[in-house]
Order: structure tokens, then C-alpha cells, then sequence
């Protein structure tokens, strides 16, 4: 026998070894339930997720159903879990609303725990449950509401009501995963914690930031294409009255930056460090528009990850006016 006939056997035997543990992983954890199509936003479609593509079952067992133990055993199970979720969402709902001052719904909580789950930390165990509506996993929102469905009926009351039509606290949270997946899916909570690092400077949203840029409080109204050239091309997609200008004084110094203020006499320019320069007209020897350049850095995405600039993007998915 050759070398490589040898060699070949080797690694069909070494590749059945690898199917045959993760069948064997697949199965301890509870299996996986394949689903193709949109999901039925029901009991049914829920456990289809929850056993499948939305790997819930990795950390999470139900009952006697599964083996995982990194998170809450969401089923009757020993001392620990004496009521299975869908009634322990009634004891948490009340906890949550003794903590934040906020009315709380049983359905508030489920929802709160799938799409904000450092929100509420079961004792003994650590913030580690995934982002379901982000990479890998990236769950739609009738995905989601079909989990909460089944959630809920794991011993508790069914009520299609309260995720159709979700109360204001958790309609909050639908805009989250909407967000997400309308950006390609991403976390818009570290969004938001990028953004503050990134672009808090320069821009304002919801009161706060600064004012080199144009106030992001409603961008979402403009489309994801906007926001996203506006990143990967800021200078293609200068919103007006940012316009960068130079202005060369007779002395020979050069400001760039954005005309924020003129008068007869004066012009204020703003600068991309927010600094504003004050000139007076009559010591400017020229001012013009540079139509190929923006304050807003062009190497942006080089500070940020490919997750980073999803997530980004998904946070400015939820900037939404107040009229929208």
C-alpha cells in the first residue's frame, strides 16, 4: 500500500472521528433541529430555534432535556429552578421593576433577557449568554418572537398579544434586534460604546457630543446607505452646511475646516479638534470650498474592526427623530 493511499485512509478515518464527536456533542446538549424558511412565530417554531439555529441549547438545558449547564436551566429542574421560565418570568418581572422603578411585564422580562441579556444577571452565573441577533447566530426578530413564545409556554401563560404588540419598554427592545438586522446584523450596544469612542466627539446625539459634525440624533432617516458611505466615504456624502472650506489669510496661514459663523467683518472656522479660529475678512486673502476633503476623518474604519463598524452601524440604525 503507497504513501499516500495510507495517508488518504488516514484522513477519512480522522474526519469520522470529528462528525461522530460532534454528533455525539450535538445529541448530549439536547440535538439540533434543522428549520429552512421563514419560522412560525408559535410555541413550535420557538422550540425549532431554541434546538437549532439559535444554539440555545449549548448553555441552556430544559428540564431533564439537554445537559448544558453554563446558563439558567430554563425548566423545572432540582432545588435551584423550582418553576420553569415561563412562570419564573412572573418573579423576575416583579424583581426588575422593584430595581429599576419601571413596570415590568412577564414578557418585558423574556424580552429584555434575549435582547439586553447583561440587563439582569442570574445568581451564580456570569454575563457570557451570546447576542443571538448578531454573528453567528443573527436571529430575526419573528425568530425571536417565536422563541418568546415558547419560552413562555414552558409553564407559564402564552400571550401572542403581548409580543405582537409589544408595551413601550419592549418595543425599545424590538427596534435593538430591527436595527441589528437591518444593518447585517451587529450589536448595537457596543455600537453605542464605539460611537462614544469614535464619534461622540465631533457629533451630537440626543443632546450630547459635540458640534464639528451634523447632529446624529434622527440619521437613521436617511437609509443604511447613507450612514455607511458616510463612514467608509465621508467626502462623497458631506451633508450641507459641513462643507469643508481653506481659508489662506495675506499673511500666508492656511484654517481648514468648516465656515461655522460669517458676518461683514469676521468668519469663524471650525476645525476637525473642534477648536474655532475667529478671521477677520479684511485679512483673508482667499476662501474657497474643497469639495474632495471632509473634517470627518477618512481612515476611519481603520480604527475599527469589521464587528465594530456592524455594530456602529446598527446603533445609528436606532437614532430615530422625534416624529418617527
Amino acid at each position: 500500500m503507497s504513501g499516500a493511499v495510507k495517508a488518504f485512509i488516514l484522513l477519512l478515518i480522522t474526519l469520522g472521528a470529528f462528525l461522530w464527536v460532534g454528533a455525539a456533542v450535538t445529541s448530549l446538549t439536547g440535538g439540533e433541529q434543522r428549520i429552512t424558511g421563514d419560522v412560525e412565530i408559535s410555541p413550535e417554531g420557538g422550540e425549532t430555534i431554541f434546538w437549532g439555529k439559535g444554539r440555545c441549547f449549548t448553555c441552556h438545558s430544559v428540564g431533564d432535556q439537554g445537559s448544558a449547564v453554563r446558563c439558567p436551566n430554563l425548566g423545572q429542574f432540582g432545588s435551584k429552578f423550582l418553576l420553569p421560565i415561563g412562570a419564573r418570568a412572573n418573579e423576575r418581572a416583579k424583581e426588575r421593576s422593584e430595581e429599576t422603578g419601571q413596570e415590568y411585564t412577564a414578557t418585558d422580562y423574556l424580552i429584555e433577557s434575549l435582547a439586553k441579556p447583561d440587563a439582569y444577571l442570574v445568581e451564580g452565573y456570569k454575563n457570557e449568554m451570546a447576542i443571538v441577533y448578531a454573528p453567528p447566530i443573527s436571529l430575526t426578530l419573528n425568530e425571536i418572537k417565536a422563541v418568546l413564545s415558547y419560552l413562555q409556554s414552558q409553564g407559564g401563560e402564552l400571550d401572542m398579544e403581548a409580543i405582537e404588540n409589544p408595551t413601550a419598554m419592549a418595543s425599545e427592545y424590538f427596534d435593538r434586534i430591527l436595527a441589528a438586522s437591518a444593518a447585517g446584523g451587529g450589536d448595537p450596544g457596543n455600537g453605542e460604546e464605539m460611537f462614544s469612542y469614535t464619534c461622540a466627539e465631533c457629533h451630537i446625539v440626543n443632546g450630547m457630543g459635540g458640534e464639528v459634525g451634523p447632529d446624529l440624533s434622527g440619521i437613521s432617516s436617511k437609509g443604511l446607505d447613507f450612514m455607511a458611505d458616510s463612514i467608509l466615504k465621508p467626502a462623497q456624502s458631506i451633508t450641507e452646511g459641513y462643507e469643508t472650506f481653506i481659508v489662506v489669510e495675506n499673511d500666508g496661514r492656511k484654517t481648514t475646516g468648516i465656515k461655522s459663523r460669517e458676518t461683514d467683518e469676521e468668519v469663524d472656522i471650525t476645525k476637525a479638534n473642534g477648536e474655532v479660529i475667529t478671521i477677520a475678512r479684511s485679512d483673508i486673502q482667499d476662501m474657497s470650498e474643497d469639495e474632495l476633503t471632509s473634517l470627518m476623518p477618512e481612515d476611519l474604519t481603520e480604527a475599527l474592526t469589521v464587528k465594530d463598524y456592524q455594530d456602529v452601524l446598527a446603533y445609528l440604525m436606532m437614532l430615530k427623530g422625534e416624529n418617527e
